[in-house]
C-alpha cells in the first residue's frame, strides 16, 4: 500500500510539475503576443501620426487659398483681378 501512495504521489508531483511549466509557457506566450501588439500599435499610432501631419499642412494651404479668395470676393470695388 505505501508503494501505490509513493507511486501516486510521484505520479501526482510530477503532473503539477508539468502544468506548472505548460502554465509558465502560456504566460511567456501571451507576453511576447502582447508585447508584439504594442509594437504594432505604436507603429500604427507613427504612421496614423505622420498622415495626420501632411493632412494638417494640406488643411493649413487650403484655408490659406479659401482666405485669398474671400478677401477677392469682399472686394467693394467691383474690381476684380
Amino acid at each position: 500500500m505505501r508503494g501505490l501512495a509513493v507511486v501516486t504521489g510521484g505520479l501526482l508531483l510530477i503532473g503539477g510539475t508539468v502544468l506548472v511549466v505548460v502554465a509558465d509557457q502560456q504566460r511567456v506566450d501571451s507576453l511576447a503576443e502582447a508585447r508584439a501588439a504594442v509594437v504594432r500599435a505604436e507603429d500604427q499610432l507613427d504612421a496614423t501620426r505622420d498622415a495626420n501631419y501632411l493632412l494638417a499642412e494640406q488643411l493649413t494651404a487650403l484655408r490659406t487659398a479659401i482666405a485669398e479668395q474671400e478677401t477677392q470676393l469682399a472686394d467693394t470695388t467691383g474690381f476684380l483681378p
